[in-house]
């Protein structure tokens, strides 16, 4: 292609690492250790509702409005468990806790296929890389567990941005850090309006990875489509 790009910024969750399990399960063996049942499936439907009510009241970890991330998740947490029925202070707080430190290990993260050759493979072709992704301060450490730390220049959480993707800001941000004009850079990701849409709003360009399939939301040109991270080296190849 000529699209002379110099910068490729990446998002993580559901790109470069994906959640072992699901979020119940992690959260009722955590309960079990701790001498408490807790049905898998009903943590799960407890915290999509918590996380969701937790975001739209306090968006970005609350930032801008007094808390820390970790509080944000420690709270969270805490009322996943509450809703589902537990409701001993003492556990829940240790449950919190625990959970937090826990989700910063590859014990809950693993690597997606194809991402740490592709990463390699782009960086030996010599592209500038980061991270723009809508994250806590427990990134760094995660992909450094993950061992992907080291293919990034800069690791750009929105929490650190003070902005979340869509907002075109994180990724001004991230062009400043890369050093690279929006024409020059392309974003990486599989949401379709926090990362596709928004980096090419920003002026960038970008490509969704999603699964090969018809009508799976709005239409994207083919070649933006990524049905693999393997599928990008034939879209960039210098």
């Amino acid at each position: 292609t000529m699209l002379r790009l110099r910068l490729l910024t990446w998002d993580v969750k559901d790109t470069l690492l994906r959640l072992r399990q699901p979020v119940g399960q992690s959260y009722a063996a955590e309960a079990r250790a701790h001498g408490l049942q807790v049905q898998p499936e009903a943590l799960g439907r407890s915290f999509r509702e918590v996380y969701g009510a937790q975001s739209r009241r306090f968006p970005n970890y609350g930032h801008g409005q007094g808390l820390s991330s970790r509080q944000w998740w420690l709270d969270v947490v805490k009322q996943s468990f509450r809703l589902s029925g537990v409701h001993d202070e003492a556990a829940l707080t240790k449950l919190a806790e625990k959970l937090y430190r826990d989700y910063c290990s590859p014990n809950n993260w693993e690597v997606l296929p194809g991402a740490a050759e592709t990463l390699s493979r782009c960086r030996q072709l010599g592209f500038r890389m980061g991270v723009v992704s809508n994250f806590d301060s427990r990134l760094e450490a995660i992909l450094s567990q993950c061992n992907l730390r080291h293919h990034f220049e800069f690791v750009l959480t929105s929490e650190a941005a003070g902005f979340a993707k869509p907002d075109g800001r994180i990724f001004e941000q991230a062009l400043r850090l890369g050093g690279a004009r929006p024409e020059q850079a392309a974003h990486i990701g599989d949401d379709y309006s926090r990362d596709y849409r928004a980096a090419r709003a920003a002026g960038m360009h970008s490509f969704l990875l999603r699964a090969a399939g018809p009508g799976e939301g709005p239409e994207v040109p083919p070649e933006h489509v990524l049905p693999t991270l393997s599928h990008l080296l034939a879209r960039i190849e210098k």
